[in-house]
C-alpha cells in the first residue's frame, strides 16, 4: 500500500463493499475481497488518525488573541 493515496484506497474499499453486498462472488472471492477490504480499511483509518493529529483549531482566548489548541474529537476528558 506504499504510495497509495487515501482517496484511492477509499474508492477501492467502496468498490469491494459493493461487490460483497451484491452476493455474486464465490466464497473464495468473497474471502479474498474481504481480506483486501480489511487492509484498505486499516490503511484509511491510519491516514485519518495521522491527519487528525496534524489538525489544530484556532481558539479565541479571553484576552482577544488567538491561540492554537489540539483538535478536540468531542470525547469526554478523563482525569
Amino acid at each position: 500500500m506504499a504510495g497509495r493515496k487515501f482517496e484511492e484506497a477509499l474508492e477501492r474499499l467502496e468498490a469491494i463493499v459493493q461487490k460483497l453486498e451484491s452476493g455474486d462472488l464465490t466464497l473464495e472471492e468473497s474471502l479474498k475481497s474481504f481480506e483486501e477490504g480489511t487492509k484498505l480499511a486499516n490503511f484509511c483509518n491510519k491516514k485519518l488518525e495521522e491527519a487528525e493529529q496534524k489538525v489544530s483549531v484556532l481558539m479565541k482566548e479571553s484576552d482577544g488573541t488567538y491561540g492554537e489548541r489540539p483538535f478536540d474529537r468531542g470525547e469526554p476528558e478523563t482525569e
